[in-house]
């Protein structure tokens, strides 16, 4: 499985912007998906994660209610809508692909990922 993650940029605080996690190799019809950040000088954090078969989605408390997970129609591509953007937003984010189909504890550790894009920086400035 092959990710390729696009769509970061440079916004506004208050902005938007929709990450894209496109797979080849494999649709996403059931594994889970999952959305990571790595800011400069911290460590790599969890952002959010869609189990695939049931598409449950689970969200960082801080990313609750401004990002939003969603899959195309044709299983290939996930997408991270990011709203309201903060300062504290700027970091390289990254998708990531299991293919167990992870309880919620467990999707949140980014060791069980197997397959990693090359990551899209993201950065919210005024």
């Amino acid at each position: 499985v092959q990710l390729q993650a696009s769509g970061g940029g440079l916004v506004q605080p208050g902005g938007s912007l929709r990450l894209s996690c496109a797979a080849s190799g494999r649709t996403f019809s059931s594994g889970t998906v999952g959305w990571f950040r790595q800011a400069p000088g911290k460590e790599r954090e969890f952002v959010a994660a869609m189990r695939l078969p049931d598409r449950n989605t689970f969200y960082k408390d801080s990313v609750k209610g401004r990002f939003t997970l969603s899959r195309n129609n044709a299983k290939d591509t996930v997408f991270l809508q990011l709203n309201g953007l903060k300062v504290e937003d700027t970091a390289t984010y990254y998708c990531a692909y299991t293919v167990p189909n992870y309880i919620a504890s467990a999707l949140r550790d980014g060791s069980r990922y197997e397959f990693w894009g090359q990551g899209t920086l993201v950065t919210v400035s005024s």
